[in-house]
C-alpha cells in the first residue's frame, strides 16, 4: 500500500465539489459513463489496429450495480484500464495546464460551475459531490497487475495491489446518507437515458422487476407477487450521428450534445449531414451556447471526435476543423479511411481534407441561415464566439467572403452590432470607403478626435475594440469592391476634405509653425501636418498608410516580436482651434516647445496610449497653467 497527496489544484477542486456545488449532482454519472466509453473506445481501436491486442477477448460493455443495503453504486467497464502510474496521473493530478485559472474562475454560481466541470476534463471528481468514499480498481489491458485507488476526497489517496480477473476499470461509490436517491433503479436509469442513451456501447444494469400477484375468480391470492433482479441493457447504444435525421427527436440531439461536450446547457443549433456517393461520411456538429474555459488557450481541447465506420480514432486532433471553429463540438465519421491511420497521415489525407472543406462550408452556411432567420439568436452566438470567428479572416481565404458577411461590428451611429452589408446599404452616395477605428475601449473610440469630422459629415465609422482587430483588419482591404480603410490612415484627409483650395491656403498660412513643431518633435513624430478630420480637438495622431498603427505594434509585441523598429506617428493639428490661432501671433519658442509636447501627449491620451514620461508632462502642464494665471 502506498499513500499519496493530491496535487494542490485537485485539493482545491475537491473542496469546492464537496462543499459548494450542490446543483445538478446527477452529472457525476454522465461523467463516469463518458470516461468508461472513452476507455472502451481506446481499447476497441487497439484490437483492430495493433497486433499485440488483436487476440484479446473483447466484448465491450459497461455494467452498473446498485446495492441498497450498503448504499453503493458500482460502474465497471472492460476498456483499456489503468496501471498504477496511470491512476496517479489521471486521478491524483490534473495535468492539464490552466487548472489554476479554472479554479480561480469557479464563481460560486452552482449551475455555471457544474457546467464547467466536465468541460475542463475533471469530470471524475464530480463523483465526490455524492460519494463520501470512492474505490477505483483497474487492470490495464495486456498487463498482469491490478491496483485499487482509494480516497475520501480529504487531501490524500492510497493505492494498493489487488487481484482482478479481467482488464478494465471498476468505480465503487460509497454514497453519502443524503444521496440515497442514486440507489433507486428508476433514478439511475432515467439519468442514463437522459445523458448516455446514444453512446456506442451498451450500458447494463441490474433492475428490479416485479411479477404481480395472481388471484382467482373470488379474489383470493393464489400466487404472491415476486421481485427479482434482472440484468438489462438500459440504453440504445446506437450511434446517433449514423441514424436518419427524421428518426431523431430534438431532445435526443440535445442530450447527445451534453454527453459529448460535458455541457449542461442546450446548444444554439446543430447540423447533421450524411454524405453518400464518391465520398461517404456522416457529420454531426453543434454550436454551443456557452464558451469552454480553454477557448483562448493555445492548448485548447478540440471539440470534434473522429470515427471511422463507428470506430473511435481520436478526440485530440486539431486539424479536423480550422482553429477559428474550435468552439464547434461534434462527430466526423468517415467510411473510407483506414482504421490504423496515423496522426501524420491524418493531416495530409485527401479524403479527410475533402470532408473538412465540406464541413467548414456547411457550418458557415448554417451560421448564415441563423443570422438571416434569427438575428437575436445570432447575436447571442456572435457575442460569445465572434472574436474567434474573426480569426478566419486571417487564414481562410477560400471562405473569406462568407466570413465577411458573418462578422459584425459596433458602430459610431448605432448601439447594436452591424454587418458590412448593412453598413454599405446605408453609405452616403458620395462616400468612397468603409471606415473603421481600432483601439482598446469602445468608449474611447466613440469619442476619439479621429472621427470628429466623420460625425460632422454623418459618415458611419466601425468601432473595433478587440485586440485581434489590429491584426485582422489590415488584411481586409475591401468588401464587395468597396475599399475598407482605418480612419488613422494618412490618406484619409484627401477623402473627407470639403474644400481643397481652402486647405491649400491653410497649409501655406501655418507652414512656418509646422516646420518648427516638426523640429521640436522630431524624436516622437514622423511629421506634423494640417488636419481635415478635426472639429473640436486641437491635435490627433495618425499613421502613414504603410506603417503599423499603435494597436498593431502592441499586438506584434505580444506575439513575441520584441525587436521591431520604432514606428513614429504623424501629429495632425486643427488649424481652426484657438490654440493654433494664438500660436501664430506668438514668437516665444520656449512656449511653443512646451505646447508641442503637450499636444503630442494629449493626442496620445485621446487614443488610450500611455504617456512614457509622465514627470515631464506634469512639469510642462504646470508651467502652462502658471502662465495662464
Amino acid at each position: 500500500m502506498s499513500k499519496h497527496q493530491f496535487q494542490t489544484e485537485v485539493n482545491q477542486l475537491l473542496d469546492l465539489m464537496i462543499h459548494s456545488l450542490y446543483s445538478n449532482k446527477e452529472i457525476f454519472l454522465r461523467e463516469l459513463i463518458s470516461n468508461s466509453s472513452d476507455a472502451l473506445d481506446k481499447l476497441n481501436y487497439l484490437t483492430l489496429t495493433d497486433d499485440n491486442f488483436k487476440k484479446l477477448k473483447y466484448e465491450p460493455r459497461i455494467n452498473i450495480v446498485i446495492d441498497k443495503k450498503t448504499k453503493t453504486i458500482t460502474l465497471s467497464d472492460n476498456g483499456i484500464g489503468m496501471s498504477e502510474s496511470d491512476l496517479i496521473e489521471n486521478l491524483g493530478t490534473i495535468a492539464k495546464s490552466g487548472t489554476k485559472s479554472f479554479i480561480k474562475n469557479l464563481s460560486g454560481d452552482q449551475k455555471k460551475d457544474s457546467n464547467m466541470i466536465g468541460q475542463f476534463g475533471v469530470g471524475f471528481y464530480s463523483a465526490f459531490m455524492v460519494a463520501s468514499k470512492i474505490e477505483v480498481t483497474s487492470k490495464k489491458a495486456n498487463e498482469d497487475k491490478a491496483f485499487t485507488w482509494i480516497s475520501e476526497g480529504t487531501g490524500e489517496y492510497e493505492i494498493i495491489k489487488t487481484a482482478k480477473e479481467t482488464h478494465g476499470t471498476s468505480i465503487k461509490l460509497y454514497l453519502k446518507d443524503e444521496e440515497v436517491e442514486f440507489v433507486e433503479y428508476y433514478r439511475v436509469e432515467s439519468i442514463i437515458k437522459k445523458y448516455s442513451n446514444h453512446i456506442s456501447f451498451g450500458i447494463w444494469m441490474d433492475k428490479e422487476e416485479t411479477t404481480p400477484a395472481v388471484t382467482d375468480d373470488k379474489g383470493k391470492e393464489t400466487k404472491k407477487a415476486k421481485t427479482k433482479i434482472v440484468n438489462t441493457q438500459v440504453n440504445k447504444a446506437s450511434a446517433l450521428w449514423r441514424m436518419n435525421k427524421n428518426e431523431i427527436k430534438e431532445n435526443e440531439y440535445k442530450d447527445f450534445y451534453k454527453q459529448i461536450s460535458h455541457d449542461n446547457t442546450d446548444p444554439i443549433f446543430w447540423t447533421h449531414t450524411k454524405a453518400e456517393g464518391t465520398l461517404e461520411y456522416s457529420t454531426l456538429f453543434y454550436i454551443p451556447s456557452t464558451a469552454p474555459m480553454d477557448l483562448f488557450r493555445m492548448d485548447y481541447q478540440p471539440g470534434v471526435k473522429l470515427y471511422v465506420k463507428r470506430v473511435f480514432i481520436t478526440d485530440d486532433e486539431k486539424e479536423l476543423l480550422p482553429v477559428y471553429l474550435r468552439f464547434v463540438k461534434g462527430i466526423i465519421d468517415a467510411e473510407d479511411l483506414p482504421l490504423n491511420i496515423s496522426r501524420e497521415i491524418l493531416q495530409e489525407n485527401r479524403i479527410l481534407s475533402a470532408i473538412k472543406k465540406s464541413s467548414v462550408k456547411k457550418i458557415l452556411s448554417e451560421l448564415k441561415k441563423l443570422q438571416t432567420k434569427s438575428r437575436k439568436k445570432y447575436l447571442e452566438f456572435y457575442k460569445t464566439f465572434g472574436r474567434v470567428l474573426k480569426e478566419g479572416l486571417y487564414g481562410d481565404f477560400e471562405n473569406k467572403d462568407t466570413l465577411l458577411d458573418l462578422v459584425m461590428f459596433k458602430s459610431s451611429k448605432r448601439d447594436d452590432f452591424i454587418t458590412l452589408k448593412e453598413y454599405k446599404e446605408k453609405m452616403k452616395d458620395d462616400q468612397k470607403s468603409i471606415y473603421y477605428i481600432t483601439g482598446e475601449k469602445e468608449s474611447i473610440l466613440r469619442n476619439s478626435p479621429l472621427i470628429e469630422q466623420f460625425k460632422t459629415q454623418d459618415i458611419e465609422v466601425l468601432l473595433l475594440d478587440e485586440d485581434i482587430d489590429s491584426i485582422i483588419m489590415p488584411m481586409v482591404t475591401k468588401y464587395d469592391e468597396t475599399p475598407i480603410k482605418p480612419v488613422n490612415n494618412s490618406d484619409i484627409n484627401e477623402e473627407i476634405q470639403d474644400n481643397k483650395e481652402e486647405n491649400k491656403e491653410t497649409k501655406e498660412k501655418y507652414q512656418g509653425l509646422l516646420v518648427k513643431m516638426k523640429e521640436i518633435l522630431k524624436d516622437d513624430a514622423k511629421d506634423v501636418k494640417i488636419s481635415s478630420r478635426l472639429n473640436d480637438s486641437p491635435s490627433v495622431l495618425i499613421y502613414d498608410k504603410n506603417d503599423p498603427d499603435f494597436q498593431m505594434q502592441q499586438m506584434l509585441k505580444q506575439m513575441g516580436q520584441e525587436n521591431l523598429p520604432t514606428v513614429k506617428p504623424i501629429l495632425e493639428i486643427n488649424p481652426e482651434h484657438e490654440i493654433f490661432k494664438k500660436l501664430l501671433t506668438k514668437s516665444d519658442d520656449l512656449l511653443l516647445n512646451d505646447i508641442s509636447f503637450l499636444l503630442m501627449d494629449q493626442a496620445r491620451l485621446s487614443e488610450g496610449i500611455k504617456i512614457e514620461d509622465i514627470t515631464q508632462f506634469s512639469k510642462r502642464l504646470n508651467k502652462i497653467i502658471a502662465k495662464a494665471l
